[in-house]
């Protein structure tokens, strides 16, 4: 589990029923990029190691996904 969710839902529940201070929506907004580009990566870890095959078992990945990952683009 992503270790800041816990604050970003800590800090969701304040704002829904007190408010905010600006320290904390500052630290609500750094927690929320975190949070995005942890997911971004996992997301591309995951289709780095993607392979797509049809039904006959015939490898047809489309030549863009393997080019990159054969050259390193999508591992994180």
């Amino acid at each position: 589990m992503i270790k800041s969710l816990t604050r970003i839902n800590e800090l969701a529940k304040k704002q829904r029923e007190q408010g905010l201070t600006d320290i904390e929506k500052e630290e609500q907004h750094v927690l929320r990029q975190e949070y995005l580009r942890e997911i971004r990566g996992q997301v591309l870890h995951t289709f780095s190691r993607l392979t797509v095959v049809d039904a006959e078992g015939n490898d047809v990945t489309p030549e863009k996904l393997k080019n990159d990952k054969e050259n390193g683009f999508l591992i994180e």
